[in-house]
């Protein structure tokens, strides 16, 4: 959520921080209306109460003590009424500061959508192929390590099952990524991935994609003894409110988690986007990186986060680049993300594998995470909101795809790159089924 009062001295400021997401900037318009009429009515009752205050010490010594006690009636009755209208102004003023996205940062292009997202950097080379290449659907069939058909059958499109080298592969990108990231200081988690509702409003992803969310057991009148709980598309939302309401010490920020956890996402209104294999599912592993850290020092540790994800992509070898996602293609929370995209040798083009958000603030005010600085201007000095960041370091699923299909040999096998063979007991390669 953006600061209320910031909003009242810059709106403008934040409309066109807002417009660069394609929001609609009237609901600016009409928060700042609603703050002025609260405001009136708050001053109103002020004066009430100060009159209230008078009549108290004038009424020992009034001849009129009759008129007195019937005009702080007239005034009990008229705060009364005022008071519950300054508190419907003060929901309507914040369900509409829900709606608001995080403004975007200056260094983020104009852009409608993902066509308009701007190449930075592009790192590695095409892997060259002399024979012709299969998709990972068909290697995955053939060599028995990725089962689309019964996963259907068993839960529906977009479900799978990885087995065997597939299997084996994932586990073996997992030791590697954690171990690197607690190398560089991030504290490994395994959080629940069923939460609550206010965990989504708090980590920015409701209301604005609560279509992509499943809702299990919700509660109602028929069923007053549902669970309503809501299960993470990232692990970012545990993340994030793991120091929910909590007063942070300047001195241990950055403080940084590293989350692996299974992800759940409806993929509502992507129907025909990727309806077969495993790169657009409903389910699927992933690893990632969460920051707390002092405002100041955001920026920097959003190009920290990047690197890390670069230096992961180019120890797998691939071919990739870096791309700073326009304002109209981002999501609600984030200020600033880059993407990582991989060649797909399949689809001959570059696809998302890993991504990293500057949050700012928004996440913290709605989560309430500060930190306490050293100001000597009060008893505990002063605090602070935090800034946020997340970055996929491994999206499992899309980063197998991405493994299959540039290390496929012309025998229809797949050679395991090398950084993660230790992993494998020196195993070198996916290798045919016995018939």
């Amino acid at each position: 959520m953006i600061d209320i009062k910031f909003i009242i001295e810059n709106p403008e400021k934040i409309k066109k921080g807002i417009e660069k997401k394609h929001a609609n900037p009237s609901k600016i318009d009409k928060i700042v209306s609603l703050y002025q009429e609260r405001n009136k009515k708050l001053q109103k009752i002020e004066s009430l109460r100060a009159r209230q205050n008078d009549v108290s010490k004038e009424i020992a010594t009034s001849k009129d003590k009759d008129e007195l006690l019937s005009e702080m009636k007239n005034v009990k009755e008229e705060i009364k009424t005022l008071e519950p209208d300054i508190e419907k102004l003060e929901k309507e003023i914040d369900d509409l500061a829900l709606q608001i996205p995080n403004p975007t940062l200056d260094s983020i292009p104009d852009g409608k959508d993902q066509n308009d997202n701007l190449p930075l950097e592009m790192i590695g080379e095409k892997r060259k192929f002399n024979f012709e290449i299969k998709d990972h659907i068909e290697l995955g069939k053939t060599l028995d390590i990725i089962d689309i058909e019964r996963g259907a059958k068993i839960s529906g499109s977009r479900f799978y099952y990885l087995k065997g080298g597939a299997a084996l592969l994932e586990f073996a990108l997992i030791q590697h990524v954690i171990n690197k990231l607690v190398s560089k200081g991030f504290t490994p988690v395994i959080p629940p991935v069923l939460v609550k509702e206010d965990a989504m409003y708090s980590t920015g992803f409701f209301p604005a994609d609560r279509n992509e969310i499943y809702h299990v057991n919700p509660k109602s009148e028929q069923n007053p003894e549902g669970d309503d709980l809501f299960l993470v598309g990232t692990s970012e939302v545990p993340l994030n409110m793991l120091h929910a309401g909590e007063i942070l010490e300047e001195k241990k920020l950055p403080i940084r988690y590293c989350g692996f956890s299974t992800c759940f996402r409806r993929e509502a209104g992507s129907y025909g986007k990727d309806t077969a294999g495993i790169i657009r599912v409903h389910q699927f592993d992933k690893i990632e990186m969460f920051s707390f850290c002092h405002p100041d020092k955001s920026e920097e540790e959003h190009e920290l986060i990047l690197s890390i994800e670069k230096e992961i992509m180019t120890e797998l070898g691939f071919h990739f680049q870096v791309v700073n996602i326009c304002g109209g293609d981002l999501g609600a929370p984030a200020a600033k993300k880059y993407d990582i995209e991989a060649w797909i040798p399949s689809q001959n083009k570059f696809r998302e594998v890993t991504s990293c958000s500057n949050c700012t603030d928004f996440q913290a005010r709605r989560s309430k995470i500060k930190y306490r600085g050293k100001s000597d201007k009060s008893k505990n000095g002063e605090t602070a909101y935090v800034h946020t960041l997340n970055g996929t370091a491994c999206a499992m699923e899309r980063t197998l795809v991405t493994i299959i299909e540039n290390y496929q040999t012309k025998d229809g096998e797949i050679e395991i790159p090398e950084i993660l063979r230790p992993y494998l007991g020196g195993r070198t390669k996916i290798e045919k089924p016995n018939d």
